[in-house]
């Protein structure tokens, strides 16, 4: 596997266990609907976030969150659209972004609540 592939599933993992002490309970990881993929699908108190992780080994090109593209989002609104429905979910639906980056040798993760709203 790749090393960005790596790094990229070492964030998913991170954002899961940071969600799970945040007190989200997770109720799927790579949900997957025609070419759109959401990496973290989470609940608390009502609301379900879909929750996109970026992870970047340094901040050299950017931030993460601004990797988040209007095409990915429209995307993601798609996916999430089929997982209420296919669920029966009565919930708020909310945007998040988990921005993962390597910091000397640490991970410094930052949670960005209602990152976007869809269109």
């Amino acid at each position: 596997m790749a090393e960005h592939n790596e790094l990229g599933k070492l964030g998913e993992e991170m954002a899961v266990e940071f969600l799970q002490k945040e007190g989200y309970t997770i109720l799927q990881t790579n949900y997957t609907f025609q070419k759109a993929e959401i990496d973290i699908l989470a609940q608390k108190a009502g609301v379900l976030a879909v929750v996109e992780v970026k992870t970047r080994s340094s901040l050299d090109f950017g931030l993460p969150q601004d990797f988040v593209k209007p095409k990915k989002i429209q995307l993601l609104v798609k996916a999430v659209d089929a997982f209420v429905i296919q669920n029966d979910l009565d919930l708020e639906v909310r945007f998040d972004i988990i921005a993962i980056h390597k910091e000397d040798k640490s991970f410094v993760i930052e949670h960005l609540i209602d990152a976007f709203y869809h269109f």
